[in-house]
């Protein structure tokens, strides 16, 4: 099959995120100038540099109450901060509580059940006993093609890591069980990594 998506792809379910997957899931806490605090998962998000440490992820709708995007991005462009939350097998309940669309002025943790501790070096809360979280620091706000798509880049200022995550000086992901975004509805437990060297690794 071959379709150009301006012409539609005629399938029952767009499968453009079934084709770009696994996908990080990146659960965004911002706070608004407001005080009130915002999580949100967004699963077009990766890390984009290792110096300094950068990360994006892209929003690509609106509401009714926030002017042409989503409360992230326009606490974001209120505070300059955010901070990024890594989902754990044992969270997706609530990080799917999570993304219901609710009032700008409602508290995202609370909807979902969640405890919150306070980032160190940014104002904004993160995610209580979540095996890692980035502070992040806004560098740029980057519109792209559309009426309501936004790609939000940061620079990570601290890093938080769940010390049962740690196993011999390496965070190890088979504590905790990464969550990723599937096309559809569908997502994967991260369970079975293995390892491979690099050619030029290779002696």
């Amino acid at each position: 099959m071959f379709y150009k998506p301006s012409d539609g792809h005629g399938l029952p379910h767009n499968p453009f995120n079934a084709i770009v997957t696994p996908r990080p899931i990146g659960w965004i806490s911002t706070r608004g100038r407001d005080g009130v605090d915002n999580l949100a998962p967004y699963s077009f998000f990766n890390a984009v540099a290792y110096t300094p440490p950068q990360v994006m992820f892209a929003s690509t709708g609106t509401k009714a109450d926030r002017d042409g995007t989503k409360d992230s991005v326009a606490n974001i462009r209120e505070t300059g901060v955010f901070c990024v939350n890594i989902v754990e097998y044992a969270m997706r309940d609530a990080m799917n509580a999570s993304s219901k669309t609710l009032p700008a002025a409602a508290d995202e943790f609370a909807h979902a059940g969640l405890q919150r501790e306070p980032c160190r070096e940014i104002d904004c809360a993160r995610v209580a006993n979540g095996p890692a979280a980035l502070e992040c620091r806004l560098t740029q706000i980057i519109t792209l093609e559309g009426e309501t798509n936004f790609l939000v880049l940061g620079e990570v200022v601290g890093i938080h890591m769940r010390d049962d995550c740690m196993v011999e000086g390496m965070f190890d992901v088979t504590k905790f069980f990464p969550l990723a975004r599937l096309g559809y509805k569908d997502y994967a437990k991260i369970d079975a990594p293995f390892s491979l060297l690099r050619p030029d690794e290779i002696a």
